[in-house]
């Protein structure tokens, strides 16, 4: 059977037909953040919106937070090689650094490539994660194309208590985390959470036989973190907090020689200190400064020449006011947000760029009716940019939702595109976007059923121009210019159920994200993807299996170079030991399936995993 992506009416036809087997039940009390920039109630949330838990992450085994990413509706990913090397991560057909990544509240990302450092980013200390599928631009500025991804570190709460994780796997792999926090009762209360972890791999080669970076030796990475949060609730409706994360992550890879340790060290550090105030019984006004540093350091030879370095450090102060009009919110905020980027050699790159942001949004809900309306304007060296959202959601009943919406966003150019020596014009300009989509959502606290069509126009999109356009340059290896429009467009389909005591959930995305000047797909991106998972309880039991599906995709941007498709079966089994200890054993990959995400890179093959928890309830 050929499915046609332009045929929207059929393909959400298909989609409700296929999810009415399969749901993914959020609890009804889920409160979320990313969609408004404020706590709500996902059931007032009109944004296509999923949360990955704390038990989910427990359970998940998952080497890297791309691998527990690669298991989530709309989203793929690329990685050259093992769980310690670049990646890169796809949202709705959306290039990496079309999306925006936050820890915390704060951005991170590499104002160099616009992308986040994945590799970086430690599983061992998040406690849940956001993801907003979509654009929102007009609530986050530039970048936020395909969709915004926030990471939450643990928080204190409650009694004093202590939790820790050991684990050990194939390629030597071994891990272990703790966790202290909690949180003191009375009209000043204290709040805290620290938490430390370590990962270690011997890893496998990172490239293929046949490679021109080949080497057999294993490529490993050693990863550290600590993170914190503190707050204090200095007066009913005033409260002033601190929060940290440092990671430090060092991997081997693979350029062809049998005689160097070719390698890089990578550290991301996030930091803020903040403030709440009730001024009145309806107005709450956050004030933050933040701070994010993306260092990265490779060593591709033993020549100096070999040796780079890339930094980027990223301020913010952001000033927020959430109104409260009955049972409506207004929302007015200012944002100040400055880059800096230092790096080494022949094509050092030390600049800074400054953007100063204005944004009023209003959430409303009448009855049955839901409304969300955001405009922004954020002003900086490439210009001025205004973006818009409009989103409107109707319940047909208190368990179906019908939602509309349509929204605008930019990328910014990068530095890269903008400076970097024989390659970047200064002349560029941001990347636009205008995306229109509806959808349809289930859920009666049991089942769960959902079904979105998207529709993403992008224009001016920045690309390698070989030859450089007449009058920009003469660069004998071409240059960044905006010559090319895209659009990504699909269905995203997601459920669950509870069937003979199996509980079901699937997801499938049939997508077609297209370079439409050249009429070629866009680079390492399938046509569909998808999920499905069951899992039982036999007492303290809990087994579980996993399929990971994807469609073919290309390495390169001429669609020369086909990645065959793939599926993956992974199973899992926890047990509750006493009501403090628990284990886990994950078996990924069980079929040895070889599979490819990049041209000549390695990627998993069979892998075991056990490990024993203390203090996960």
């Amino acid at each position: 059977m050929t499915f046609r992506i332009s045929r929207p009416a059929t393909l959400t036809s298909l989609a409700l037909a296929m999810a009415a087997c399969y749901a993914h039940a959020e609890p009804a009390d889920t409160v979320v953040v990313t969609a408004t920039r404020t706590p709500q109630p996902l059931a007032n949330v009109i944004s296509d919106t999923i949360t990955i838990s704390a038990e989910q992450i427990s359970e998940s085994g998952a080497g890297s937070i791309v691998d527990l990413l690669q298991r989530q509706r709309g989203i793929e990913i690329a990685r050259n090689g093992g769980a310690g090397t670049s990646s890169s991560v796809f949202i709705r057909g959306a290039n990496s650094n079309q999306n925006i990544v936050l820890v915390d509240g704060v951005r991170i990302g590499s104002s160099t490539t616009g992308a986040a450092n994945w590799s970086a980013i430690p599983l061992t200390a998040i406690d849940h994660i956001e993801i907003v599928y979509g654009p929102l631009s007009s609530l986050y500025g530039a970048d936020a194309i395909g969709g915004v991804i926030q990471i939450f570190t643990k928080k204190g709460k409650g009694a004093p208590s202590v939790s820790a994780f050991a684990g050990y796997g194939s390629d030597k792999t071994r891990e272990a985390d703790a966790t202290l926090s909690g949180a003191t009762g009375g009209e000043h209360s204290f709040s805290y959470a620290i938490s430390a972890g370590k990962e270690k791999s011997d890893g496998f080669s990172a490239t293929r036989p046949g490679s021109s970076s080949y080497n057999a030796d294993r490529d490993g990475y050693d990863r550290e973190n600590v993170s914190g949060q503190f707050g204090l609730q200095i007066a009913p409706g005033y409260e002033a907090g601190a929060l940290f994360l440092h990671s430090k992550l060092e991997s081997q890879y693979d350029n062809g020689s049998s005689s160097y340790d070719v390698r890089s060290k990578a550290a991301l550090d996030t930091a803020a200190v903040y403030g709440k105030a009730k001024f009145a019984p309806n107005v709450d006004t956050l004030v933050q400064y933040s701070e994010s540093r993306d260092k990265g350091q490779n060593w591709g030879s033993a020549a100096a020449s070999g040796y780079s370095r890339i930094d980027t450090k990223q301020t913010d102060i952001t000033v927020q006011n959430d109104v409260r009009v009955g049972e409506d919110m207004l929302q007015v905020l200012f944002d100040h947000r400055k880059e800096e980027v230092s790096t080494n050699g022949a094509n050092a790159l030390n600049r800074d760029r400054t953007t100063n942001s204005w944004a009023v949004s209003y959430n409303a809900r009448r009855g049955a009716n839901l409304l969300n309306a955001a405009v922004r304007r954020d002003n900086s060296v490439y210009g001025s940019k205004n973006t818009g959202s409009l989103g409107y959601g109707y319940d047909i009943t208190s368990q179906l939702r019908a939602t509309a919406s349509y929204g605008t966003s930019f990328r910014a150019p990068t530095y890269n595109e903008l400076y970097y020596p024989s390659y970047g014009n200064p002349a560029n300009k941001p990347e636009q976007g205008k995306n229109a989509e509806i959808g349809l959502r289930w859920d009666d606290g049991v089942n769960a059923l959902s079904a979105s069509y998207f529709r993403n126009k992008l224009t001016d999109l920045l690309v390698n121009t070989t030859p450089c356009p007449y009058g920009v340059a003469n660069y004998a290896f071409g240059c960044a210019y905006n010559v090319s429009k895209a659009q990504l467009e699909g269905v995203t389909i997601a459920g669950a159920t509870k069937l003979a005591g199996v509980n079901l959930a699937a997801n499938l995305d049939l997508q077609d994200p297209k370079d439409e000047t050249t009429g070629k797909r866009l680079q390492r991106r399938s046509k569909k993807h998808g999920n499905v998972t069951a899992d039982y309880n036999i007492g303290k039991l809990k087994t579980g299996v996993e399929l990971e599906f994807s469609g073919d995709r290309f390495d390169d941007a001429a669609n020369k170079n086909r990645l065959g498709g793939y599926g993956l079966v992974n199973l899992y089994a926890t047990y509750t030991i006493t009501s403090d200890w628990s284990a886990l054993v994950r078996w990924n990959n069980i079929g040895d399936k070889q599979y490819d995400l990049a041209r000549n890179y390695a990627t998993p093959g069979s892998k075991v995993f056990a490990g024993l928890r203390y203090g996960y309830k």
